[in-house]
């Protein structure tokens, strides 16, 4: 066997709750050489060797969703049970957390940290939502994004941003009116604001150190 096919034998589920479209996640990780599918039934995240918690829309909505339909259980066994790496990427990583300015509900609560609206005065000119492409300071060492001096660029779409407030689970931060967390870990937890799968070789390269975990 080569090593394109032991990659390929590796399970990579993107659960599908009901608020996403996963199919450029789907199309970045084959170009990273590994095989990701859709889990449509919570317990199809038995068999995961890697999780992608991905969505869009409104906090409230996406951990409604979660609630529904035994997922929050199913990832609950995974991640913190089994110990499974899983990546949450913007709406994703948020629901990771304790709250959300944006709703009422309590999020995952995996990450000690807060969701919060950006705000800004008249003077600033600076828009919300957050949206184009950013630039990463590497917090410190991690496993998927590389701490380089080279610029490394991500494109970002968000109106919230995450507020750690255990500072050794922040990875890494980006500029936007002020520095904000981009990416954080909690052991095999992981999170990011921005979308690897729409930030080309940046985005590929982040993923594909994340597959091989």
């Amino acid at each position: 066997m080569d090593i394109a096919e032991v990659m390929n034998t590796k399970s990579i589920l993107v659960p599908d709750f009901g608020i996403g479209n996963f199919a450029s996640i789907i199309r970045m990780a084959e170009k990273c050489g590994y095989s990701c599918a859709i889990a449509r039934q919570p317990e199809e995240l038995i068999s995961a060797d890697k999780i992608i918690l991905a969505g869009v829309g409104a906090f409230d909505h996406g951990i409604s969703a979660l609630n529904g339909g035994g997922w929050r259980e199913a990832l609950i066994n995974a991640s913190l049970e089994r110990k499974v790496p899983i990546i949450g990427i913007c709406l994703g990583m948020q629901m990771m957390c304790n709250k959300s300015e944006e709703g009422e509900l309590q999020g995952l609560g995996w990450i000690d940290a807060d969701v919060l609206r950006f705000r800004f005065s008249d003077e600033s000119c600076l828009k919300v939502p957050h949206m184009g492409w950013n630039t990463l300071s590497v917090y410190r060492e991690n496993p998927i994004i590389l701490n380089s001096k080279d610029e490394q660029r991500f494109y970002f779409v968000h109106s919230y941003h995450v507020v750690c407030h255990e500072v050794e689970d922040v990875i890494a931060t980006a500029n936007y009116g002020g520095d904000f967390v981009a990416a954080f870990q909690h052991r095999n937890i992981f999170g990011v604001q921005f979308h690897p799968e729409k930030s080309h070789r940046y985005g590929m390269a982040l993923l594909k150190r994340f597959f091989e975990l």
